[in-house]
């Protein structure tokens, strides 16, 4: 009987599980694609999202999500944003009553504007928590030290959950603002791409580090008509993760807008990757997020421009640089 099961075999999917696993507990890891499920079992590797790294022989892979979710205690969601009310949606009644949700994907529903932890309540009906902050599963997989958000509304699941994922190389911290650690995660995406564009037009230093200091503002003022703590967006699921997302080479977002700084059309660059850059999709999300709650995210609104109206990189840098004059604050 699987005691964990994760539910997305991607890189993060992947080193969750093999985290777990590496806690001696009992993993099924589902994967979409019958070769890495038969690579897992057989090889004990992934080497379509995570090559050159040896799993844990606790971890049994899957292509029957039913028996993935249908015995699980706990169901760690790894689907990437937009999939996850597909691949849930003929599963959701088979689900045990008393399991517990822990969704660790990073995005915006399209459309419904929910966040992923809402779409799997409105699907099942289960207790859901959250993990997120800043983890390149590169370096968790290789047990670089690594500290992260588990959010919780329930402050004895958190705590139960928080000792569950805890290793001696990978931190976890409670929190019980659900909604902020969610979008801290999701929007920081988005920020990411604008981040990727300066370095790709080789603006430098200073813009990069203005676009993630102006990023943040517009995260917390989102976050805040929402609902969230602003205080959330200070901590690791927010300022955390999007420090390193902004930064980073590992990160596909970032990575996506260098390419776009370049030149290159998005077409070619989600077709040169077999992995998900969630920012891409919810910018769109967070666009009209921001027209909801009437709140002005002027990054987010050129990222989405550049993304879905084909303006350029670099006029999009000029929109913002002329922005009316105003107070920091």
């Amino acid at each position: 009987m699987s005691y964990i099961s994760v539910i997305g075999a991607g890189s993060w999917g992947t080193t969750l599980a093999n985290l777990l696993a590496g806690k001696e507990y009992d993993v099924t890891l589902w994967a979409l694609e019958k070769n890495v499920a038969d690579e897992i079992n057989r090889c004990r590797a992934n080497s379509t999202y995570l090559p050159g790294v040896s799993l844990s022989p606790n971890i049994k892979a899957t292509v029957n999500l039913k028996d993935a979710v249908g015995k699980a205690r706990y169901i760690v969601n790894v689907v990437p944003t937009q999939f996850t009310r597909p691949v849930y949606k003929g599963v959701a009644g088979v689900i045990p009553a008393d399991a517990v949700i822990i969704s660790a994907s990073k995005g915006i529903e399209q459309g419904t504007l929910l966040t992923v932890s809402a779409v799997l309540r409105e699907l099942t009906d289960r207790k859901i928590a959250v993990l997120s902050g800043p983890s390149f599963a590169k370096e968790v997989i290789s047990r670089a030290p690594t500290a992260v958000t588990l959010a919780a509304e329930d402050p004895a699941l958190g705590l139960h959950l928080q000792e569950i994922f805890n290793t001696s190389y990978f931190r976890v911290y409670t929190h019980p603002d659900i909604t902020g650690v969610e979008l801290g995660g999701a929007l920081k995406n988005v920020i990411a791409i604008a981040s990727g564009i300066c370095d790709g037009l080789g603006l430098g230093h200073n813009a990069r580090a203005a676009l993630i200091t102006r990023g943040l503002a517009e995260i917390i003022r989102l976050g805040s008509a929402a609902g969230a703590d602003p205080r959330t967006f200070s901590g690791l699921s927010g300022l955390g993760d999007l420090v390193l997302t902004c930064t980073g080479p590992l990160s596909r977002n970032y990575t996506v807008g260098v390419n776009l700084g370049k030149g290159m059309t998005l077409r070619d660059i989600l077709s040169s990757t077999k992995s998900v850059a969630e920012g891409v999709a919810t910018a769109l999300s967070a666009y009209e997020l921001a027209k909801k709650f009437r709140v002005e995210m002027p990054i987010v609104e050129q990222v989405y421009k550049v993304i879905y109206k084909d303006k350029s990189p670099a006029e999009a840098v000029k929109m913002l640089m002329k922005r009316t004059l105003k107070s920091e604050f």
